[in-house]
């Protein structure tokens, strides 16, 4: 019993705070509201529920839902069995859904009604799900049960009196699988234990001031790892409050905000600048917003100076990371934003963090040079992939792929992505990806897909295609043919035709230089 006397899991931190503050509020979804103690017990009888139909220790359980109340009861049921939870991009079509499901080995699948269709329609596609649990949304008129006929309902995993099984556990094992695109057109499932999970909670709370008397509202999709682990796990740990919403509109922000007196908010720079040019702002109350956060993306440094005057109470940290590091890795905080702008700051409490050059030098300041880390909140590894892995991990370092320069305080900015991934309102694409797409089409002779500043999604997607000679093709076209089988944030904003592509005199294509020339592509609009 050693073990269990000295075990960290997320499953034991929920169960500590429903000790420490049972009655306190932990979620609010749409007309859904727990206390601590509810939470505890809820997350409880869906464990047993789970493990009633065959959900043990190591299972991958996908989740493919928006934000509710019911997605968080999943992640800490998942915990309580030992589950490895996947959760899946809503965004993503069919095909992209079922290759994960395939690569995870996932047995079952949760969602919610609107994604049902999705849901099925993956599950169909040679995956190893068994079960569809169905999830109810946030506030929607849900369809009745027996509709859902071939789906686990939630309420039914939730109705049971058992207690769920007692697995021997420990922070070593596995918490979750997270996909991330790379540059290449399979993504990577980054395997999370526990233990990193946790440290990262902790350099969370340190670094990015999370507090038992916040009351956060979690608005950016839960399947991204910044909400679900930089904001709702801390906040659960440390026994804040949590409001919960899927659709982060300043229609439906703002008076969530004004409703609960919200007191912090995260979201990548789009949705702060949303929000700004939103007419409801000035007569919105806003006065118990606190804390602001973003990442995924640089905030414009005009934006902040609007911040700063149009919220003069709130303080704003800047956080960057990537999954594989669960995945805080550098906060720059509310004193520096206006003195270092663009800056990611320094790394966190838990994290080592080095740019280096490709000798695994340290790079003098001013100089370009690759981010590396060392951290316990770091991935074991990639999901079956060892080569990946092993590059990964190269030289005893964890290599981000972001290039960045140091300055002499240590404060580090990116500057571009040795990966070449572009960032379209806080999303990932691989360039390559998107180009392997395009390259589907018979007239394209050669296509460079880049990101391009754009006011509303701070980078957009933009295609530069060379056509075959003899051949004709349009804009319209293209989008048609990209929108049938990539993600809509995958899909290119803007096609541009040219004559050829840059190309260095040993025929590397320069994407940097297309970056450049395209750069006021999005400026009028």
């Amino acid at each position: 019993m050693h073990s269990v006397t000295r075990r960290q899991t997320l499953a034991d931190l929920l169960r500590r705070s429903a000790a420490r503050t049972p009655n306190k509020l932990a979620v609010v979804c749409g007309e859904t509201s727990w206390t601590y103690a509810e939470f505890h017990r809820i997350s409880e009888r869906v464990a047993a529920g789970l493990a009633e139909r065959g959900v043990t220790k190591g299972a991958r359980v996908a989740v493919l839902a928006r934000n509710s109340h019911a997605f968080v009861a999943m992640r800490f049921a998942l915990a309580r069995l030992g589950a490895v939870l996947v959760p899946i991009n809503f965004m993503l079509k069919a095909e992209e859904v079922a290759y994960i499901l395939r690569h995870a080995g996932a047995t079952m699948l949760a969602t919610d009604s609107g994604l049902a269709p999705l849901a099925r329609a993956a599950k169909a596609l040679d995956t190893a799900v068994q079960d569809l649990i169905w999830l109810p949304a946030e506030g929607a008129s849900e369809p009745k049960a027996e509709s859902n006929g071939d789906m686990i309902a939630f309420d039914t995993l939730a109705a049971g009196e058992t207690s769920p099984p007692e697995p021997e556990l420990s922070g070593a094992d596995l918490a979750q699988i997270v996909y991330t695109s790379g540059t290449e057109s399979s993504p990577k499932g980054a395997m999370l234990t526990h233990d990193a999970v946790i440290w990262q909670y902790v350099s969370c709370i340190v670094d990015a001031g999370i507090a038992a008397d916040d009351l956060t509202l979690h608005a950016l999709p839960l399947y991204h790892c910044a909400q679900l682990d930089v904001f709702f796990g801390p906040s659960i740990y440390i026994g804040a409050t949590n409001v919960i919403t899927a659709y982060p509109t300043p229609d439906n922000l703002l008076p969530l905000i004004e409703r609960y007196r919200i007191s912090s908010f995260f979201a990548p720079p789009t949705v702060w600048i949303a929000l700004l040019r939103s007419s409801r702002f000035d007569s919105t109350d806003l006065s118990s917003l606190r804390k602001g956060y973003y990442g995924a993306s640089i905030m414009p440094v005009e934006v902040l100076r609007e911040l700063a005057q149009r919220l003069p109470k709130v303080r704003l940290w800047n956080l960057y990371g990537q999954t594989e590091i669960a995945p805080l890795a550098t906060m720059l905080g509310p004193e520096d934003q206006l003195r270092k702008p663009g800056s990611c700051g320094r790394a966190v409490l838990n994290v080592e963090t080095r740019v280096v050059d490709d000798a695994m030098r340290d790079v003098a300041a001013g100089q370009v040079g690759e981010i590396v880390h060392r951290s316990p909140h770091l991935m074991v590894g990639y999901f079956h992939d060892d080569a990946r892995t092993k590059a990964a991990f190269e030289g005893g370092w964890f290599h981000s792929g972001d290039l960045a320069t140091v300055d002499e305080e240590g404060y580090i900015t990116v500057v571009d992505r040795k990966k070449d991934m572009i960032k379209t309102g806080g999303e990932n694409v691989a360039s390559r990806e998107v180009e392997e797409a395009l390259y589907k089409l018979p007239q394209v002779s050669e296509v460079a897909v880049i990101g391009v500043p754009h006011p509303r999604w701070v980078e957009a997607v933009v295609a530069v295609i060379v056509i075959k000679s003899g051949h004709s093709l349009s804009e319209p076209e293209v989008l048609a043919h990209s929108q049938g089988i990539l993600a809509s944030f995958k899909t290119p904003k803007r096609i541009v035709f040219a004559d050829a592509l840059p190309k260095n005199p040993s025929g590397k294509l320069l994407k940097r230089q297309l970056r450049d020339d395209h750069a006021r592509l999005f400026a009028a609009g």
